[in-house]
């Protein structure tokens, strides 16, 4: 065996120096580095959370027509500077949707400082004339805001209780809803003394008998011809077999 052959053997023998660690002042800065950036982040999260500096500055009112973007606000009562990170979105839009003319409300975000309000308002289909003045009912059957004067083109809703869940009331704007559009347009009383006896009284006049708020579209289908032949009274509550009188 050479010489050399030894000296290496030797040597992989021979124990390995190990590296030395990193020393304790090395190992003190990564704490306080550690420390350091826990701490900016609680920081942080307190500044975001519980003070103004990311807070509300600006109430936005988007979608409204007969609605004052003011009356929405009020209603939302959103504090100015309340950090938008715990603004209650939800809570904010059931307030918003209590007023009466609010058919639908989406309230967002937008960073860093806005808060934007979506409101659909109610769209009246008919009236109900009162000694108060006119008041509108919409395709729910909310009757949800009273105005001086009768609004043009629009029919004079006579049931016995106008709400939503009135049966009655839930007939005939379902009803209203489902004719065509030409025929809604000629419509200047709409009736139902039951679920079952929806009237729809024209402007010429005549009268058409639809019955309950089924088969509309089949209803609709046979009343175009029908209203063609002479006569006062339209009968397509059973659509199959209708009549004119």
């Amino acid at each position: 065996m050479t010489s050399t052959t030894r000296t290496r053997r030797r040597a992989a023998d021979e124990p390995l120096e190990e590296r030395p660690g990193p020393s304790r002042r090395r190992f003190l800065a990564r704490r306080w580095l550690a420390l350091l950036l826990v701490l900016a982040v609680l920081g942080l999260t307190y500044v975001i959370m519980f003070t103004p500096l990311v807070g509300v500055r600006e109430v936005e009112v988007l979608g409204t027509r007969e609605l004052a973007a003011d009356a929405v606000r009020d209603a939302a009562a959103i504090e100015p500077g309340t950090p938008m990170a715990r603004l209650d979105t939800d809570e904010v839009a059931r307030r918003v949707a209590e007023l009466p003319r609010v058919f639908e409300v989406n309230v967002s975000r937008s960073f860093p400082s806005t808060v934007e309000i979506h409101v659909t308002e109610r769209t009246p289909v008919a009236v109900v004339p009162d000694s108060d003045g006119v008041h509108l009912v919409d395709r729910t059957g909310a009757d949800y805001a009273t105005v001086p004067a009768r609004p043009k083109g629009l029919p004079v809703l006579k049931v016995v209780k106008v709400a939503p869940d009135d049966p009655a009331t839930h007939a005939a704007v379902t009803v209203f809803g489902a004719i065509p559009d030409q025929l809604r347009g000629r419509v200047v009383e709409l009736s139902a003394d039951s679920p079952g006896d929806v009237r729809l009284k024209l402007r010429n006049g005549k009268t058409i008998k639809w019955g309950d708020a089924q088969d509309n579209d089949r209803k609709a289908a046979v009343l175009a011809p029908l209203l063609t032949r002479p006569g006062r009274t339209y009968d397509v509550a059973t659509p199959d077999f209708p009549t004119v009188s």
